[in-house]
């Protein structure tokens, strides 16, 4: 009798596309320029993401285009949380340092504001495209695609 084997590898290694996106606008103000720049209707998810029980939260902004069957989601990469402790003890005064504690969604790229990932394995010229027309907006400093095999955290992708 014969034996078969299945072997899965990874099987979602490609099927996105990752766009890094460097700007320093509001979330919101963002998604409202993508959506005029490409013609998407990005909508903030009710919920964001959640890491550590609701420690590090990191706004989503999705559009489902029902014609191509492709998710587009866009999501925050910084997640910025402020922390109290007690100051120092031997003070009259009973004081709390308050000091800012930095999260990436992606830690590998440190410097980038924005993540846009369109579900789908998109041609070159598309996401050319798609590139030159996130360019378009003056408010965006650069914006670039991430090859995805270079991901060390690619679980962190994972938005529904």
């Amino acid at each position: 009798m014969a034996i078969h084997k299945l072997v899965l590898d990874d099987v979602e290694a490609d099927l996105y596309t990752l766009v890094a996106i460097h700007c320093t606008l509001e979330d919101y103000r963002l998604a409202y320029l993508l959506n005029k720049f490409l013609g998407i209707t990005l909508t903030r998810k009710p919920s964001d993401l959640d890491f550590n029980n609701g420690e590090f939260t990191y706004s989503i902004f999705e559009w489902e285009d029902c014609k191509q069957q492709t998710l587009w989601s866009l999501a925050k990469n910084v997640c910025k949380t402020e922390v109290y402790r007690q100051g120092n003890n031997n003070s009259l005064f009973n004081l709390q340092e308050k000091t800012t504690k930095i999260n990436y969604l992606l830690p590998e790229f440190k410097k980038v504001n924005y993540l846009l990932k369109i579900e789908d394995q998109i041609n070159l010229s598309k996401q050319k495209h798609i590139l030159n027309s996130i360019l378009q907006i003056p408010q965006v400093a650069t914006a670039y695609s991430i090859e995805t095999n270079q991901l060390k955290s690619k679980d962190h992708l994972i938005f529904s």
